[in-house]
């Protein structure tokens, strides 16, 4: 069974850093294409950042450019993401996608973490 287990998420000041983790378990991390999205009520889901394996080439929305880095460790099948320069905006509880290079239409979500940019 695929499980995609988010954390990290929480209440931060304008400016300030958070890092988000996401543990995979019961799929092979290497075969899998990771990326982050947000979502905040009434809007839909966005894709902030995605980074692919072999190779580690990393895509961002433009609104995270310069300020979030999404990273991958194999050897612990966990996806990170390093959070900094945090706005308001960014307000939006954070998912974790796992979608399959190898078969199609394998595509797995963790249960989401909130993330609140507030003073």
């Amino acid at each position: 069974q695929v499980q995609l287990v988010e954390s990290g998420g929480g209440l931060v000041q304008p400016g300030g850093s958070l890092r988000l983790s996401c543990a995979a378990s019961g799929l092979n991390f290497r075969n899998y294409v990771m990326s982050w999205y947000r979502q905040t009520p009434g809007k839909a889901r966005e894709r902030v950042a995605t980074i692919t394996n072999p190779g580690g080439i990393e895509v961002y929305a433009e609104s995270v450019k310069g300020r979030f880095t999404i990273s991958r460790d194999s050897a612990k099948n966990t996806l990170y993401l390093q959070m900094n320069s945090l706005k308001p905006e960014d307000t939006a509880v954070f998912y974790c996608n796992a979608r399959s290079t190898v078969v199609a239409g394998w595509d797995y979500w963790g249960q989401g973490t909130q993330v609140t940019v507030s003073s």
